[in-house]
Formats: C-alpha cells, structure tokens, sequence
C-alpha cells in the first residue's frame, strides 16, 4: 500500500539539523526548488564563488526547504556525504522506516540498495525527499534513488551540473543582507547601519551571521566593529594570510574571536579542537565519555562539566559553532574550521590534532562486535577521515583505527572496511612495512576478504602475514596466535582440509599451553579444529570439540556474542547430523535459528547459515516440505546479501537442489545442480572438494533421468579427484563410491556394482561403525546388487539392513523408506561451512 501526501506533516522527519531562525530571502531558490521538474537538483556555489569555499548558505537553503514544505513529503532523511565511505551506511539507516530488514542484519550494502530500491519503486512512500549535504565525490551518484520523489544535493563541486538540473547559490543580495540583520538585530541597527555592514561583508551570510550574533552579545556600535573589522582586513593583507580564503569572512571571524577571547577565553580551546574534527556533528559524549583522554588545552573543560556547557552556550551564541540539545551535538561550519587551523602554527595545529586523536579514542566503545553500540561508533566514524587520524602512532589510537574497521565489518559494510584498512595499511607501513600494527590491521584486512568469499586472495595474505608476525612477535605471541588460526581458515577455503587439520591440532596444544583451556582465543582456535575434524569425516571428534566449545562460550567468564555463540550452537547441530542424529540435529538446529531470529535477525549472515543446516537436517529426517521452504528462502537471501556467486550462497543452493531431487522435482533439481557444477570452478578451482562434490551430486541426477554413462563418467572423475586431494577414506570419496555402484547396476553391470559395494562397506564400516547412515546406505544398494547376481546369502543380508534401518523407518527417513521398498540410496553432499 502507498501513502498518499494529504496535508500532514511528514510520517518521518530524520536527522534534519535544526531549522535557522534567522534564515532570510532565497525565496527565488526556494521556488526554484520546488518548482523543478526534474526528481534530482543539485545546489551549487557560482562558479568560482568566494575562490571554491563554502559560506554562501548552501546547507541553510536545503534546511530551510525541508522545513518550509514538510507537509508536501511523508518522509524526509538528511545524508551527510563529504565522505563517500559512509553514505551507504546513512542511506542503510533508513531501512527499519521503510520496512525493510535493518543493516544490522543484513549488513549495510544490502540495506542501502533495498532503500534505494524501495524508494524507487515508492514503497511504502511516494512523495519523499533526500537531502546529499556536501557531495563532494561524483562516487555518490550510485546512490541517488531516482523515483517518484525528489533528491537535493549540496555541493561546492560544479560537475554536479553536467548531470543534473542545478541551482546556482551566490551570496546574498543587498536587500536579503540588510533584512538578514534586521531581523537578527531588530531595533539595534538601522538600515543605513545594516548596509554599511552588509557592504563590509561582501554580503557573505556566514560573515553576516558572525557579526550578527556579536552585535547581539555586546553593546559595541557599528562604527566600532567597522573600525575594528577594518584593522582586522589590514593585518591579513599584511600578512598575506587572507589568499586561501574569503577576506570579509576572515576579518569578521577574527574579530568574534579577539572578543571571545576577552569575554571567556577558554571557550576557544574549545572551539579550536573542533576544528580538527570532521564538519559532521561532534557528540558531546566524546567529550563526556573521553574527558581521561590526554588533552591538555581541555584539561579544565573536560573537569568542570559547568564551565564546558557554558563554553558552548558561548560559542553557539557568537555563532563560531551551531549547537543541536536535541540530538546533543555541536558543529563548525567547514570554513570557521579552516579558518582556525590556518591560525594556527605547525606544532599547534599538531597538538590540536594529536588531542581530537585521544578524545576520540577515549570516548569509543571497546566492543564493535556487539550491535548494541553500534550507534556509537556511526556516530565518531565521520571524525576519522578528516580528523587525520591514521596518521597517529599513538596505540590506543590505531587500536580505536582498528576497532572502527571491525565495527564497519561486523555491521556487514564490508566494501567500506576494506577501503579503510588498506588506507591503514598504506599509511602506517610508509615507516616500516612490518610494523606491529601493519600487521594487525592485516588480520582485519583477511578477515573482511574472508567473509566476502575472497579465498584465492586471503590466502597469500594470511600465509605471508604469519611469517611476518612470527618474525615481529615471536612464535608464542597472541598475535601469533591469532594470525596461525587464520591461515588454518584459509587452508580449509582452499580445500587443504588435511594440512589444515594438522596445522590447528599444534595451534590448540600451543593455545592451551600459553594461555589456558578456556581463553576466548583458545575457544576461537578449538573451533577451527572442531570444523577440521567435520571436513576430514571425524565426526565423532568434531561432535565432542563443537559441544565444548559450546558450553564454555556460555560461561559468563567467556562471554561471547550472539554471532560466535549461534555458529558455535549450529556447529553442534550440524556434528550430531553428521553422526546419524537427524532428529536431534533438527531439534538443536531448530532451538539455534530461533535464536539467531532473535538476537540477530532472520537476514544475518550466520542466521541464514544455521537456517541451511536446518534445511539440510530436515531433508534427511523426512520433513521435506519444511526443508524446501526453508532451503530456497535461504537462498534467496543470501543472494541478496553476497550476490549468487558467494561461497555461502552456492552451498545453499547445492541444498535447494538436493532438496528437490528428494521431493522427485528431478528436472529444476538437475538445471540447478549443473548451474553450480559450473559455478564452483570459477569460485574454488577446478580440483577444490567441494567443485568435485558437486559434480556427483549433479551425478545422481543424470542416472535418475536415465543418464547412467554421463552420471558414471562424472562420478569416476570426482572420486579420482576427491581422492588425490583427500585421501581413499574421506566420507566424499566413499559416497562417490556408493553412488559409482548405482551408476554401474543402472548399466546392467551389476557384478561390478556388487564388488565396489562390498569394497566401500567395508571402509565405511571400518570408519564410522555399521549403523551410520553411510554405511547403511552402502548396505541397502550392496542388497539389491546382491541379489541381482544371485548370491545366496542375498536375502538374509537384505532382511539384515531392513532390520537396521526399523527404528528410521518408523521415524519417516527417507533412506529408511527406499530401503524398505527396495529403491537405491542416494549418497549426496553438502559443503560444510569452512
């Protein structure tokens, strides 16, 4: 259903800063504006305005609009877009107003183009407006919704005009100069007083709303700021200082501080720090939460909360800052902030810089990976950039540099940590490549490209980190540590299932020798392992680790978030799968996703995986409709969230397929199996395990439609392959195994199919015990094929495997059913999460 306009105010009205009381004339723009035909306008400065900087009310235009026709709109959203990085992130905000699944879930990308999507299509809202304040970067562009509503842009960069329609912002005229400070003044100023000032001023609003609030604050005439303002124009021109920016607002901001200075003198440490901010606005919890922080010229600020609220009731009221009470921030104009650092000598700009550094550091969160926090860290991340702040060397520092890359990645904005920490990594190894926190921001660097699927790149990068981390820390650091189980990750994405295996077994003994049982990385490291255990079908092992390490993350000495422990809680469901359980695994999984749902949200990424796994259980349990439903939802969004061509995606639809060829929809089972079968090589390589699985799984499906020769030629190549990469014992090669013998007695070849069955049970017995559903499996084809030679113990073995699988067949399995009805086993696979 779409809303309709009426005469209301908007139903959402979002981070629109506060309306200018004093704001004057621009009424030709404002109808301009509102009159465009076009959905896209872009405000710009006259070319070559005020020599390319800012003033001339650009912003307070687009305010002014927002507030002035609200009612025409039923949701208006305000984007801050000097920095591209994070205008996904602003737009990804909008979601949870629009109905849509919130970026804490999905994660910040797929939130920001369901936005833009929705908007477009005027979903649920038709008439709404977004406002880019600041665009700088034509980067931007991809982000505009075009639709049934309207997009403004403010930008100083005039390219904005070559693709969309634009507004040309001068400064004010002489009429709107002398009626600005009129109605600021009102009775203090006469006309003739007002254009004499207006004419100082080159009409520039910004120069006028400084001399405005200082003829407010102080019973100086006219004539006196006149004297003092042209005094002031004489020492910039003396000094050359007035080349980079606009004289008259220089000269008027000199003056407001010359009398600040007099009146409160403190106040300008403050707003002297905030010129070393980025031009969004700065919470006033920075200064709250990092008043500990090392910043000397705050020191008395930051210990008498009285004197620092009265600092900035002072500068809000001398107009050098715009105060917002209700969201509890304060702003700096971009050009008052380069003007302040142009004031400023080398080593004072330095210290100024070094203490924003320390505030920002000292104010943060110290967990990014709790969602619950989130909010905090969007709202220091616009200060990074601009603030300078990789070019710290301070520790605590890079360590918060770090901790907003983490945070940009556990919100699912992978594209933008990976931007943030290559800069990191390009700035802080100009000194020295190999530094310590080099290093580290390589771990994140790995980490962000692990979870986008990036396999082939992570691991060069995580083998090539290890040995640098070696070389810095030592073999028995935490960052040694740390970096050994990545490369073990990486070792596993490669299909190294064996070497990886051999490689986490040291890295627990090493884990648990230098940090104890149950540190939390000790935890991290026995879940690599217990996943190793599952990728080299030691399911019993995987079992037992998955359940323990499951356990401990539950302690309250081992807190863990709600991500860790719902992978660590399907884990285990998925272990007891493995080892016959499927009821049990449907029942764990179930009590996991329910879980997931609520601590995390359908939509995130380790949700959408404990979901498949569910799927996956409830397809070998018999429950198919429940496994179908659940498999191509899952599926489905996990295309929207990494695109069809993520690692995680292609499993899920390897289950999709399985699922279906279960339920007898053999055709759309084998167009989507041969989908994926071309699909993994290009992702994984040619030889990964899991490219040759999914050629016998599209196996079956040529020998159910009747195929056999092209299913046994398939199977033949993928149990060669699988293996020369995982040796004769692995549960993959077995069930090609299984399913090479079905090939076989499809082509009348039934002695052949006899002796490789009774070669493959006798593995299988030997590896997982008679009664696991492989080796069942196994059992129920060797029967038929048995029987179809005419051995003459055929038919007790057959009555024997029946007797086994009783219990299943009483639970509905549809292994169990086949058996009892003299129907082939087939053995197919799923990739199991790495």
């Amino acid at each position: 259903m779409t809303h309709s306009r009426g005469d209301k105010q908007p139903e959402i009205f979002e981070r629109v800063p506060p309306r200018n009381r004093n704001f004057t004339g621009r009424e030709s723009l404002l109808h301009q504006l509102r009159e465009g035909t076009r959905s896209v306008t872009a405000v710009i400065p006259l070319p070559q305005a005020l020599q390319g900087y800012g003033g001339v009310g650009k912003t307070h235009l687009a305010i002014e609009y927002a507030y002035r026709y609200r009612s025409h709109y039923d949701l208006i959203w305000w984007i801050p877009a000097d920095q591209y990085y994070l205008v996904s992130s602003a737009l990804a905000a909008m979601a949870p107003h629009l109905g849509l699944t919130p970026a804490s879930v999905v994660g910040v990308e797929e939130a920001a183009d369901a936005v833009r999507e929705a908007l477009e299509k005027g979903t649920p809202y038709n008439n709404w407006l977004l406002i880019f304040d600041n665009a700088e970067d034509a980067r931007i562009e991809k982000f505009i919704p075009r639709g049934p509503g309207h997009v403004i842009i403010t930008s100083r960069d005039p390219n904005w005009d070559d693709q969309f329609r634009s507004l040309q912002v001068d400064v004010f005229s002489r009429e709107e100069s002398i009626e600005f400070l009129t109605k600021r003044l009102g009775s203090r100023i006469s006309r003739d007083e007002a254009f004499r000032l207006a004419d100082k001023l080159g009409d520039l609003p910004l120069a006028l709303e400084q001399v405005g609030a200082l003829q407010r604050r102080s019973t100086m005439t006219v004539d006196d700021y006149i004297e003092l303002l042209d005094k002031q124009t004489a020492r910039l021109l003396d000094t050359d200082r007035a080349k980079d920016y606009p004289l008259t607002m220089t000269a008027a901001w000199r003056v407001s501080m010359s009398l600040l200075e007099e009146r409160l003198p403190i106040a300008l440490n403050l707003l002297r720090c905030c010129a070393f901010f980025g031009p969004d606005p700065i919470p006033l919890d920075v200064f709250r939460r990092g008043n500990k922080a090392n910043a000397p010229s705050l020191e008395k600020l930051l210990a008498d909360p009285i004197m620092f609220d009265k600092s900035v009731k002072e500068l809000s009221r001398y107009a050098l800052i715009r105060s917002d009470p209700d969201n509890r921030t304060i702003q700096v104009h971009r050009l008052i902030q380069a003007l302040l650092r142009a004031d400023l000598d080398d080593e004072q700009q330095t210290k100024h810089r070094e203490e924003v550094h320390r505030l920002l550091a000292g104010s943060a969160p110290q967990a990014p990976d709790d969602n619950s926090k989130w909010g905090d860290f969007a709202d220091l991340v616009p200060h990074v950039g601009p603030s300078q702040l990789l070019g710290s060397s301070e520790a605590d520092v890079r360590e918060f540099a770090l901790n907003v890359v983490r945070y940009l990645y556990s919100s699912g904005n992978y594209p933008s940590a990976l931007e943030l920490v290559d800069t990191f990594i390009t700035d802080w190894g100009k000194s020295r490549e190999n530094h310590a926190d080099v290093l580290r921001a390589r771990r994140h660097q790995a980490n962000i490209l692990r979870r986008m699927g990036e396999y082939s790149k992570v691991y060069e990068l995580d083998r090539s980190t290890l040995d640098k981390v070696i070389a810095e820390f030592g073999a028995e650091h935490p960052e040694t540590l740390i970096a050994t189980n990545g490369l073990g990750g990486s070792m596993r994405a490669r299909g190294d299932f064996r070497a990886a295996l051999e490689l986490d077994e040291e890295s627990v003994r090493q884990h648990e020798r230098l940090l104890g049982e149950d540190h939390v990385l000790t935890l991290r490291a026995k879940n690599s392992l217990a996943l190793d255990y599952g990728l080299n079908s030691r399911y019993e092992q995987a079992r037992q680790l998955h359940t323990e390490v499951y356990l401990a993350q539950s302690e309250a000495i081992n807190p863990a978030s709600a991500e860790i422990v719902l992978l660590s809680r399907n884990s285990m469901a998925r272990a007891v799968r493995l080892t016959n359980g499927f009821e049990e695994a449907c029942d764990t999984g179930e009590a996991a996703l329910a879980f997931g749902v609520q601590k995390l949200g359908r939509d995130h990424w380790a949700t959408l995986i404990t979901a498949k796994d569910l799927s996956i259980a409830q397809r070998r349990a018999g429950a198919l409709n429940e496994a179908i439903e659940i498999a191509r939802d899952t599926h489905t969004r996990l295309v929207r969230l990494f695109g069809a061509r993520h690692p995680d995606t292609i499993a899920a639809a390897v289950n999709v397929s399985n699922v279906l060829r279960v339920r007898g929809d053999l055709a759309e089972a084998y167009e989507l199996a041969e989908e994926m079968t071309r699909t993994y090589p290009s992702v994984y390589g040619n030889d990964h395990p899991f490219t040759l699985a999914c050629m016998t799984n599209l196996a079956i499906l040529h020998r159910l439609l009747g195929k056999p020769e092209e299913a046994r030629v398939l199977n033949e190549a993928a149990r060669e392959g699988l293996t020369e990469r995982l040796g004769p014992d692995h549960h993959y090669v077995l069930s090609c195994a299984v399913n090479l013998a079905s090939d076989l007695a499809a082509l009348g070849r039934s002695e052949e199919a006899r002796q490789h069955g009774e070669v493959t049970l006798d593995q299988l017995t030997r590896l997982f015990g008679r009664d696991h559903f492989l080796a069942l499996a196994c059992a129920a084809n060797l029967a038929l094929d048995r029987e179809a030679v005419g051995a003459p113990d055929a038919e007790d073995f057959r009555s024997e495997v029946v007797d086994l699988y009783k219990e299943r067949l009483d639970l509905g399995q549809p292994d169990a059913i086949n058996a009892a009805n003299g129907n082939r086993i087939d053995c197919d696979l799923d990739p199991l999460p790495i």
